[in-house]
């Protein structure tokens, strides 16, 4: 079974040394999952169904239309995004427009996504709304979607100048301006009862192409 690579040594066990985004990634082994942010590993624990299940819906649907569509790429937490010297992701979702996607490293990404997706677990909110919400502000993300599992309470947040804004409080429909022609409805965002991805994948799809027609009448 895998294990996580043993924590760096520090000078001084009362004050860990700050890693740097290249210590980070050369101590990242696949299969181990955790963040660096401000200089320190912050491990991701074991999600639960509810999560695993929302985020494997949100994967689907949007990797189909991506597809569908020909725009860029859509990458798991499995794919390590450096933001900065002190800080690199793991995002639940990221996708790259198709010129990020020509720009991709190696081992691993060496900007910010155009979108991004969180999931909420206890281990991790605090960071996901705190200070992985200001990095991925600072750092360029042109959208960013917060999704909880649990309460159902989703915000969804896109950039206006230099900061993220939340929009879309109270709708049932959320566009996606950072994926064009994407968008969901808040009730297929419950883990408890999702519907199915081949529907909704057709229910976008008809919407794009009945605008497309409305346009050349």
């Amino acid at each position: 079974m895998l294990t996580a690579p043993p924590m760096p040594k520090t000078a001084k066990a009362r004050r860990p040394r700050l890693m740097t985004s290249e210590e980070f990634l050369d101590w990242l082994q696949p299969g181990v999952f955790a963040d660096l942010i401000g200089g320190e590993i912050v491990m991701h624990s074991p999600v639960n169904l509810r999560h695993a299940r929302l985020i494997n819906f949100v994967d689907r649907l949007l990797a189909a239309f991506l597809e569908a569509e020909d725009l860029g790429e859509l990458h798991r937490e499995s794919v390590a995004v450096r933001l900065s010297v002190r800080e690199t992701f793991m995002p639940d979702l990221a996708y790259f427009t198709k010129a990020q996607a020509a720009r991709l490293a190696g081992s691993h990404v060496p900007f910010a996504p155009a979108f991004a997706v969180e999931a909420l677990s206890p281990a991790t909110a605090a960071n996901d709304t705190g200070r992985k919400f200001a990095a991925y502000e600072l750092h360029g993300v042109q959208e960013y979607w917060i999704l909880d599992p649990e309460q159902l309470d989703h915000r969804f947040y896109r950039r206006a100048g230099d900061t993220l804004e939340e929009f879309g409080q109270g709708l049932e429909r959320i566009d996606a301006l950072a994926v064009p022609g994407f968008w969901v409805k808040r009730s297929w965002l419950n883990p408890g009862r999702l519907p199915a991805v081949s529907t909704c994948l057709k229910e976008i799809l008809d919407a794009i192409k009945n605008r497309g027609q409305a346009r050349k009448g």
